[in-house]
């Protein structure tokens, strides 16, 4: 221990950047009892032995990095363990000393956070981008075990930040797109704004100095006597409260620096146009004196209208409570104030860090926490849906705050994201319920199921036990639960229903010969399987349905005896489907199929039977293979909608549009996508996409539309030209 001490003894007092162990030491002791203060020093000691040698870039020794994260978290009040922890976040990936070594000498909990925030450079990735999302997914999950983790990774961060400059220029970048991208808004999304503002300031500067040097100093120039200005604002408005008896504090701020930037960016703006630049804090004892305050503050200055948010009666998804107002100043300067209470206050400035004050080695469970938890539960469904790097943008995508708040029927808030559509709501109040959707009212009014939300909306789902999520879907929605639960169910059912319709096809090539599959003995069909190179018989009868392998030629290999090629011909019956067979059936977008049709099929490898209409342009290069058509016929009494495209000539007048759309919604047919075509000054053509249940429902749309007098011309589109099917 002698060479820890002495490298800890050249650490006396340290700065902002890099504090040394006399520093931690002290912070931590204004609120931990001794025998603790005195496990972070021979933990501080412990890991100045373990990284002996080791320099940062910057030159300076390893151990002035783990401290001075410890001495973040020591900040945040948190307990000891985690701050242990902090001290030895690089023992296991930068040195011989494994977890079991941690776990002896600190306890299971340290060594359990310590492998936490390990990174995974032991592991061989095809490309630093799925390292770097490998590494994200492993922290994340070990998230969902300790919340402590996140804690322990921001502080990290939040050094590395501080001393950037130290790492080359192209590293500089990545990392602090990084930080931008991933852990501000993962702090913001946990409720630790500081930490939030300082990864945000530093990334901002790192990656765009020029515009964080030009921004800086315009917001300067502009700034000139603001200062004294809100001053003396502030004065007036705690008179004002005083005078009524509302115990209250008022401070002044003002707004990040990247906070205005980002909104110049998304508003097009110049900073002459942000109004909400300066502004002021007021804090109370209850939230009754919130709304008092409130009142107080709009008698004062009158408030700016449509600019009054209430984070108390409906809190932002990290737990943000707050009433935020804009009010026009002296002046007619705009002025935003932010009410609340102190413990608001604290949420707002610490998220769940401020139930990690030490509580006699107590971490307690509060709403926030608990919230974050709900969120971080999710990612273990997430993190099953496919690669690493899809994973990453999923999170990227879930960890920006909520802008959408939206009510179920029974008057439950939801807060989803901005763009949000009914599908993401559907999922959003159960998995099950977006599984099986088929229809939404939105404010009691039919709405198609891609609409985007906007607030304070109330949506009613409409579910069926028959009906399963849609692949164009994934296309529209923006929530990641919706999209991970889409594509895990359509993962799923993709293989379930290409056994099924293998199964099927396979039955079909037997009846040929007299012979039904329940007749075939299994293990018959296993020898099959394993002489083809597949595992079993349900991974036979998949590639059958997948197209991947034809029914007749298997068929053959079932047969108690050998058969000639001569004996396997298409059947003479028609396989029957019912518009209900999922992924391994489809219908051709080129001609757009529906029940009374006379129909043909072809097997697509690896898409399973794709359904034409006999007269579509599109069948003719597929009739010179004639082993992949399969004969098929429509079965008896189907219940499933089916797209129709139709071609209407209008003449060229004022609301045609809109009138050829109602009068299809009369006949209570929704509408899927409309294209307009404009033909020549006279005419034009209008391009619907509807959902029909058959035949008869399509000559009825086409019955009213032809009798509209601005409808020259209507027919159902068929291909001329090949078509995505």
């Amino acid at each position: 221990m002698e060479y820890a001490q002495t490298l800890l003894g050249l650490l006396p007092g340290g700065s902002r950047r890099t504090p040394g162990l006399k520093d931690l030491l002290n912070a931590a002791s204004t609120y931990l009892p001794s025998e603790q203060v005195e496990r972070i020093r021979l933990a501080a000691e412990f890991g100045a032995q373990a990284h002996k040698g080791q320099k940062r870039k910057t030159g300076e020794p390893y151990i002035t990095h783990p401290v001075a994260t410890a001495e973040i978290l020591v900040s945040l009040r948190v307990d000891a363990d985690t701050i242990i922890a902090a001290i030895l976040h690089d023992i296991i990936e930068d040195t011989p000393i494994a977890k079991e070594d941690l776990a002896t000498q600190f306890g299971d909990a340290v060594a359990d956070l310590v492998d936490g925030v390990t990174k995974l450079d032991q592991i061989y990735f095809k490309s630093k981008e799925e390292a770097q999302a490998e590494s994200f997914r492993k922290m994340l999950l070990a998230m969902v075990r300790d919340l402590r983790v996140i804690l322990v990774k921001l502080a990290d961060r939040l050094h590395n930040m501080r001393t950037i400059e130290g790492v080359s220029l192209p590293r500089r970048r990545a990392i602090s797109r990084e930080t931008l991208d991933i852990y501000a808004p993962l702090a913001e999304r946990l409720g630790l704004y500081n930490l939030k503002l300082e990864l945000e300031s530093l990334g901002f500067q790192a990656l765009y100095p020029q515009r964080h040097r030009v921004l800086d100093r315009a917001l300067r120039r502009a700034r000139g006597n603001q200062k004294e200005f809100l001053i003396k604002i502030a004065a007036q408005l705690l008179a004002s409260l005083n005078n009524v008896g509302i115990n209250a504090t008022v401070e002044t701020r003002e707004k990040h620096l990247y906070s205005i930037y980002q909104k110049m960016l998304r508003k097009r703006s110049s900073l002459a146009d942000i109004v909400d630049v300066y502004g002021l804090r007021v804090m109370v004892n209850d939230p009754d004196n919130c709304y008092r305050a409130l009142g107080i503050a709009h008698s004062v200055y009158r408030p700016m209208p449509a600019r009054f948010k209430d984070y108390i009666a409906i809190p932002r998804v990290n737990g943000y409570q707050s009433l935020h107002t804009t009010l026009f100043g002296p002046n007619g300067v705009p002025l935003e104030v932010q009410i609340r209470t102190k413990d608001m206050h604290l949420i707002a400035e610490s998220g769940i860090a401020a139930h990690w004050k030490y509580k006699s080695g107590d971490v307690t469970e509060q709403s926030e926490q608990t919230r974050a938890r709900q969120w971080l539960n999710s990612l273990v469904a997430m993190q099953e849906t496919g690669s690493s790097e899809e994973f990453l943008e999923s999170i990227r995508v879930d960890l920006f705050p909520d802008k959408v708040y939206v009510f179920t029927p029974k008057g439950k808030i939801l807060r989803l994201p901005r763009g949000s559509t009914i599908v993401d709501f559907a999922y959003a109040v159960h998995t099950d319920v977006g599984n099986h959707c088929v229809a939404a009212k939105v404010d009691r009014h039919l709405t198609p199921l891609r609409s985007i939300l906007r607030n304070g909306q109330t949506i009613e789902i409409v579910t069926s036990k028959d009906a399963m999520p849609n692949p164009s879907w994934t296309t529209f929605v923006v929530s990641a639960k919706a999209s991970a639960a889409i594509r895990q169910y359509l993962k799923t059912l993709r293989r379930s229903d290409a056994i099924k319709l293998g199964q099927r096809l396979v039955n079909k090539a037997l009846s040929e010969f007299n012979v039904l599959l329940k007749d075939v003995a299994p293990e018959i069909l296993e020898n099959a399987a394993r002489e083809l190179g597949m595992v079993g018989s349900d991974d036979l009868f998949a590639k059958v349905g997948l197209g991947e392998r034809l029914a007749p030629l298997i068929a053959r290999k079932l047969l108690p005896k050998p058969q000639t090629s001569s004996e396997i011909e298409n059947s003479s019956t028609p396989l029957a489907i019912a518009g209900t067979e999922g992924l391994m059936v489809s219908y051709a977008r080129c001609c757009f199929a529906l029940p009374g049709d006379e129909i043909l099929a072809h097997l697509s490898s690896g898409r399973g039977i794709i359904v034409h209409r006999e007269s579509c342009a599109n069948v003719a290069d597929y009739r010179k293979h004639p082993e992949k058509w399969i004969a098929i016929t429509w079965a008896d009494n189907i219940v499933q909608s089916f797209s129709a495209e139709l071609r209407i000539v209008v003449a060229n007048k004022m609301g045609v549009l809109a009138a050829v759309a109602a009068a299809i919604a009369e006949t209570k047919t929704n509408i899927d996508h409309v294209e307009l075509q404009e033909r020549d000054p006279k005419t034009s053509i209008l391009v619907f996409e509807i959902k029909v249940s058959d035949r008869q429902h399509l000559a009825k749309i086409l019955r009213v539309i032809r009798h509209m007098p601005t409808v020259l011309k209507i027919t159902r589109s068929i291909a001329t030209r090949t078509r995505d099917e």
